[in-house]
């Protein structure tokens, strides 16, 4: 575990609670003394997947995912072990440890990015303060043009870029190397010359969910030859197919009431106006196709996200590129249709909020939003158009959730080309599953276990938990068949030896994943749901299970001498050979004719 020292990572994660950790990503619910959400992990559309706050793990009931807080922000920010220890030791104010040969590699990265964000923090500041200089009359004419009222000005922190050449000087003279200012990704250089990457723009500092000022966006006040937006590059701190504008104000929302949805617009002004009509739940893809990231990212905040272009057609072949990628993380997607030619900062400002309010209650599920792309490239009243229409909309309508929907899209197919139900049914059970909107089903949790194997499980889950019906038993005194289950009890009985608690997050340190012991572990703690192990139908299960192994080994053991027996001449070592099996045999008998406890 990269060296890290146990006792630090004791310390650090009784300062961090999973609950807390987790809700930054997903939506939970309490029901009893678990707390339930959907998966992030796999799609699913029933909450499967269970934190133990007492526990401080996670597991998914599901798909079998399953870790301590390390592990899970681990898994949700794509961090290695050692990344997600300091993300979480920054949350809780912890300071990191010396983690010996690599510390110099890491103190530099860390210094690094600590600059960089400095670096930003300043440029910000540079920005705004130059907004408010006096100078900047073409920025404020343009705030005042675009109807940016004055609170949303401060709320989002716009600045102004006033030229090329005043920032790149202003970071110099505060200490700053060339080599920073430009990693940064806000002075460009070129042949020597340090220059203002948004020079003469309106600037939109992009902040993340964590409140840091990672880069910016900057909008040309006329016409160049240069894009009309431009954002920061990619550096060390900010990815734009990784962020998502307005996160950090949606994410201090959530803490104050729940977000049910989150509307997704293509770009900054949009985003203003939205915000300052009421619509708070919003954030921005910033004019990059839709990827995997900004799909998690959103999924931490709602389980359904409207998205919200412009309403055209170049804007809705960006929706049909980036709805299955949103899809495909679980979410729930609808499409918000808008009137022709307007984007949402023109419905705002035309229609209002009540304007806009109803262009969200006439939000499209994806595959009807899809059918109605598909139907306004083509002319139905032509035979050939309609024939491909017919077949275009069969392979969409072939990816519907459920018969029902599937049979409602084909009455609707029906009336707009005149084709009767039957035929429509017969081309549509022949007609292939459309490859991109093809849903991978979750991973189903058998793995032809048998008997012995579970009956282990179930009996290494009560010691795991600590069952009040273990109190007089010995797990050393159980017999596992399995090496990977005497392992893992081998660590419980350490445990014990010392006379110190079972701490179910702790075990997660001790087997990487990967590793037979890790999935073994998951298979184990599927026995958790519900948290049984308090009633007296677990309580019989667990002396049942003992039975059951005690039972095998014995088995085991016979025929382990019988063998023996049989390849012995000596009468004597026969004779004491056949007294084993007979006692076996009898403590065979006595096991199963006894009570319930072995």
């Amino acid at each position: 575990m990269g060296g890290v020292d146990q006792e630090f990572l004791r310390e650090l994660k009784e300062k961090v609670n999973i609950v807390e950790v987790a809700e930054s990503y997903v939506t939970l619910e309490k029901r009893g003394a678990t707390y339930w959400a959907c998966c992030p992990f796999h799609h699913e559309k029933t909450p499967s997947f269970a934190i133990n706050e007492a526990g401080q793990y996670y597991h998914c009931f599901g798909c079998g995912e399953s870790g301590d807080v390390i592990r899970f922000v681990s898994e949700m920010e794509s961090l290695e072990f050692m990344g997600a220890v300091k993300m979480l030791a920054e949350r809780a104010n912890v300071p990191m440890p010396e983690t010996g040969d690599d510390n110099a590699k890491t103190a530099e990265l860390k210094r690094k990015r600590d600059t960089l964000l400095k670096i930003l923090n300043d440029c910000a500041h540079f920005y705004l303060n130059n907004l408010n200089s006096g100078k900047a009359d073409a920025h404020i004419d343009y705030i005042l043009k675009r109807q940016i009222p004055s609170n949303m000005v401060r709320a989002f922190g716009l600045g102004a870029s006033l030229n090329f050449t005043d920032l790149p000087k202003y970071l110099l003279s505060k200490g700053y190397t060339q080599k920073d200012i430009v990693d940064s990704g806000t002075v460009n250089e070129a042949n020597g010359r340090l220059t203002d990457a948004q020079g003469g723009r309106l600037v939109f500092p992009i902040i993340n969910s964590y409140g840091e000022v990672i880069g910016f966006g900057g909008r040309a006040l006329k016409k160049t030859d240069f894009g009309k937006y431009v954002n920061t590059r990619d550096t060390l701190i900010f990815n734009k197919r990784k962020n998502l504008y307005n996160i950090n104000l949606v994410k201090k929302l959530k803490r104050s009431q729940t977000v049910k949805e989150v509307i997704m617009v293509e770009g900054y002004m949009d985003t203003l106006s939205l915000y300052q009509a009421g619509f708070k739940n919003v954030v921005a893809s910033m004019g990059t196709s839709l990827t995997q990231d900004q799909a998690r990212l959103v999924k931490r905040y709602a389980d359904t996200v409207l998205i919200s272009y412009d309403g055209d057609g170049a804007g809705q072949k960006a929706n049909l590129r980036g709805l299955d990628v949103l899809k495909d993380e679980g979410l729930n997607v609808k499409v918000v249709p808008l009137p022709e030619g307007l984007d949402p900062d023109d419905v705002i400002k035309q229609r209002g909020t009540e304007g806009y309010q109803a262009c969200l209650d006439a939000a499209m599920p994806l595959i009807d939003y899809k059918l109605s792309v598909i139907k306004k490239g083509y002319d139905i009243s032509k035979t050939e158009d309609k024939r491909k229409y017919v077949s275009e909309a069969l392979g969409v309508i072939r990816t519907a959730d459920s018969e029902a929907e599937r049979e409602e899209l084909l009455k609707q197919l029906r009336t707009q080309s005149g084709i009767s139900f039957e035929a429509l049914k017969r081309d549509l059970q022949s007609k292939p599953i459309a490859k991109e909107s093809a849903e991978t089903p979750p991973p189903v949790r058998r793995d032809g276990a048998d008997s012995i194997k579970k009956a282990s499980r179930f009996v290494i889950a009560s010691y795991l938990f600590g069952a009040d019906y273990t109190a007089d038993t010995h797990i050393e005194d159980v017999s596992f068949k399995d090496e990977v289950h005497t392992v893992i009890a081998g660590y419980i009985r350490s445990k014990s030896l010392m006379n110190e608690a079972v701490r179910v997050s702790e075990i997660f340190e001790f087997f990487d994943k990967g590793t037979a012991e890790y999935e073994e572990l998951d298979r184990i703690l599927d026995n958790s749901e519900g948290g049984g192990f308090t009633d007296a139908v677990a309580e019989k299960y667990f002396f049942d299970c003992l039975k059951k192994l005690q039972l095998a080994d014995i088995d085991e053991k016979i025929v382990e001498q019988t063998k023996k027996l049989n390849g012995v001449e000596d009468l004597a070592e026969q004779a004491k050979i056949a007294q084993s099996i007979s006692q076996l045999t009898r403590r065979k008998a006595q096991i199963i004719n006894g009570n319930n406890r072995p």
